[in-house]
């Protein structure tokens, strides 16, 4: 599914950065360069979380790394989930859900230009909005209060993102064969 590959730079920050927030950082950004330019290679096009994801990991790296050094691993996790909250929100603004993207390549030709479809992209780009407010949510408190504990956090972030995926697997399966069956 493709757009757990646009998610792969996110995953991947994720569960190095209890290893090395740097290292997390630079790998993040290094792997959505890297499907940043594959799709623009095998389609022509940026898609909206590959250049969300490429800007807001070279941004934070570079900051992180030579700027503001002592940013705590939380207030990294932090400032990332917020940063892919703004943008899954800013992509419901402007009314392409950031999902469409990934799903349109997914589903029959016959459900693109129904009204099921973008309300399909819709709610699973809100599922993902939620997730990532959850996951900034949990970072904000560790960031702020330093008594919560730091494997909360990651379990907390962890947890929400495998729910998120599960869900981006689930839901099109099921409203495609809703759609068939129609």
């Amino acid at each position: 599914m493709g757009i757990l590959l646009g998610f792969t730079p996110f995953i991947l920050f994720a569960l190095l950065t209890g290893v090395s927030v740097s290292l997390a950082l630079w790998i993040a950004f290094a792997a959505a360069f890297a499907i940043g330019i594959r799709d623009f290679l095998h389609a022509k096009m940026l898609r909206v979380l590959d250049v969300g994801c490429l800007a807001l990991f070279a941004l934070l790296a570079l900051y992180a790394g030579f700027i503001q050094p002592g940013l705590t691993v939380q207030a990294v996790r932090f400032i990332a989930d917020t940063g892919l909250l703004l943008l899954a929100l800013g992509s419901m603004a402007m009314r392409t859900p950031f999902t469409l993207e990934y799903v349109r390549e997914e589903m029959p030709e016959s459900f693109l230009q129904t009204p099921r479809f973008l309300r399909l992209n819709y709610v699973l780009t809100s599922a993902w909005t939620i997730a990532f407010a959850v996951m900034a949510a949990a970072d904000g408190i560790a960031t702020f209060n330093k008594k919560f504990p730091f494997s909360l956090d990651v379990a907390a972030g962890l947890g929400t993102l495998a729910l998120a995926i599960v869900f981006t697997v689930r839901y099109p399966t099921t409203a495609r064969a809703h759609a068939n069956s129609s």
